[in-house]
């Protein structure tokens, strides 16, 4: 309600509102000119991260200072011995100093902070936060930590993208347009897969799907793709030479459609588990009654010690750092029995939620590659065994254990299939990978909503939707939305007399100045009291806050407006002239339309 003393100034009625103050919306054109921008900036982060893990890892396991690394190939055993169980735990306290001081969302995986930043903080992501998460996560993975890189240059890629929208003063839904195409650039760099980052930014990210958010992601990632590859190289993630020979045309089997469906069911329940044990490990180790600093070193002494173990019974640290060279292993030459499967899909599970939880800095979906290829690789040994002449393939069914367990732990279902495509260019193991990440979702939601992502938020008590539907009351058009009750009064009548004119339970008053519309009043919302007006008029009360709109204007660029103006409601006239007048008000639409319009939309 308006002050008397301080009138308010009847905005302009074309339906032409100025913006909010220090906000501004620019054209698609120019977001996507922005979106390339943040796409280069998201290669050379990736670039970069890459070598600084190579660095730290070198120094960390060898003493040497070298940017030479291929994460696919197993390395040497460190001449430290033993003494490596002591690498993970002096690069997790440095870890912890970092983000203790610096960048307290640099902690765990990045992607809930990154959904945390869209759904509760109007899409602001400090620029600090890319800084201290990459130098963080670099001393996570080079010294051990089971984690990935893709948690790191998604929030390096967001960070900047929120940035940079918050630095031109851009509305919000233009900022989250940006963060998400600078996470969707992140993963597209990161694993050379373009088609899936934009299905990871359009799945996991954006709350609404259109050309406007769209064609940004999709300009971000296609720029960081070509130019990590022009930097990097253009290989696949990993290599699977056994399917360069196999006939394009080759059909797959009931065999193979059986296992690839028993696989499915079997990954939904890992990443069951897996959600369920990272919360456990996240409680438990918030419950200490410690410091986080020996937290920290409980929790990578333990990770230090698992490495360690495999290093003497198997040969190599396998559960330590992202594991791309025994995923590698398994899809180019397993030797690996089913029992070393096995226990590699444990030790993964219980290193990464060891990591995370006692304050390590790093991504969640590396290890979910390693988790699904290990268990799928293991189904496929078993069924090789089983069904001697199937012509099972175990780096198929390790392939398809990867988008299962991806797919099911973070419900990106379409993102997994495509990278797991992309990142094998074989398109034989489509028809299998689809019916088995299908059933791994299927699996995972039955026995627990959240997944590994949301469930985090859900804790602090800040949940996002699980189910991003339609909103069909949206494409209503206004007419089918608006309230036909209200009255026309001018603005000089006193209140007193508005009360004897109006029903003050269900109508509106829509206050004129004699031709223009100035402004509206809802006295059901005013408590009353019979001295309270006195000598007040309709103008004196009236909100001026509303937008003009037309009957067969949808909803959606109704409350779109009103959002964008900070404007509670809108008036709907029908008119073919510029300057609507009182007679051709034909409805209102306020708070109660639009809460009836969306009780309508899921209940009906």
């Amino acid at each position: 309600m308006t002050s008397p003393s301080h009138p308010a100034t009847p905005p302009a009625t074309s339906g032409e509102e100025a913006q909010p103050p220090g906000e501004r919306e620019v054209v698609l054109a120019v977001l996507v000119a922005l979106a390339f921008v943040v796409g280069l900036v998201a290669a050379a982060g990736a670039i970069a991260f890459k070598y600084l893990i190579a660095v730290i890892y070198n120094v960390s396991f060898y003493g040497q200072f070298s940017f030479e690394l291929d994460p696919n190939s197993y390395g040497a055993p460190s001449p430290w011995g033993p003494f490596i169980i002591l690498v993970p735990i002096i690069g997790g306290l440095m870890v912890v100093w970092l983000v203790k001081n610096f960048a307290p969302e640099a902690k765990g995986h990045g992607v809930p902070e990154v959904m945390f930043a869209i759904y509760h903080k109007d899409g602001n992501v400090r620029g600090i936060v890319a800084v201290i998460k990459s130098f963080a996560s670099a001393l996570s993975i080079g010294t051990g930590a089971s984690v990935g890189r893709e948690g790191p240059i998604i929030q390096i890629g967001s960070s900047f993208g929120s940035t940079l929208g918050r630095r031109l003063r851009l509305i919000r839904s233009q900022k989250i347009i940006l963060l998400a195409a600078g996470a969707g650039a992140g993963i597209a760099a990161t694993f050379n897969t373009p088609l899936g980052g934009v299905l990871f930014a359009v799945e996991v990210l954006l709350p609404e799907i259109s050309p406007r958010s769209f064609l940004p992601v999709v300009a971000a990632t296609a720029t960081s793709t070509y130019a990590y590859r022009q930097m990097i190289g253009a290989e696949a993630a990993f290599h699977i030479p056994l399917w360069t020979q196999m006939p394009a045309d080759s059909a797959v089997n009931f065999a193979e459609i059986g296992l690839a469906a028993f696989t499915g069911i079997v990954l939904g329940v890992a990443a069951f588990l897996f959600v369920r044990v990272l919360e456990f490990m996240e409680d438990k180790f918030e419950e200490m009654k410690i410091n986080e600093y020996l937290r920290n070193v409980l929790g990578m002494a333990a990770v230090g010690t698992m490495g360690y173990l495999f290093m003497l019974t198997s040969g190599h640290y396998h559960v330590m750092s992202v594991g791309y060279a025994t995923i590698q292993d398994i899809l180019t030459d397993n030797n690996m029995g089913v029992m070393l499967l096995m226990a590699l899909f444990v030790g993964k599970m219980l290193a990464t939620t060891i990591s995370l939880g006692s304050g390590a800095s790093g991504g969640i979906f590396s290890p979910s590659l390693f988790m699904g290829a290990t268990l799928g690789a293991a189904i496929g040994t078993a069924g090789q065994w089983l069904l001697p002449d199937a012509g099972l393939s175990v780096p198929m069914f390790a392939m398809i254990g990867m988008g299962a367990m991806v797919g099911a732990g973070t419900s990106a279902a379409m993102t997994a299939i495509v990278m797991v495509f992309e990142m094998t260019r074989d398109y034989n193991i489509i028809l299998p990978l689809v019916l088995a990440v299908a059933l791994a979702l299927g699996v995972r939601r039955a026995l627990v909503v959240n997944d590994i992502y949301t469930i985090k938020l859900r804790k602090r008590g800040r949940a996002i939707p699980t189910d991003r539907t339609t909103n069909m009351f949206l494409v209503q058009p206004a007419r089918e939305v608006m309230s036909r009750s209200f009255t026309v009064l001018d603005m000089n009548i006193s209140v007193t007399e508005a009360l004897t004119r109006v029903d003050i339970e269900t109508n509106r008053v829509i206050v004129t100045d004699g031709q223009r519309l100035v402004g509206f009043v809802r006295f059901a919302t005013i408590p009353y009291r019979a001295d309270r007006f006195g000598g007040q008029t309709l103008g004196d009360i009236m909100k001026t806050d509303f937008v003009i709109a037309t009957p067969t204007a949808n909803l959606n660029s109704v409350v779109t407006r009103m959002s964008r103006r900070e404007r509670s409601y809108a008036i709907v006239v029908d008119t073919a002239s510029g300057v609507p007048r009182a007679e051709d008000v034909v409805g209102v639409i306020d708070r109660e339309e639009l809460a009836q319009a969306v009780v309508r939309n899921h209940y009906s």
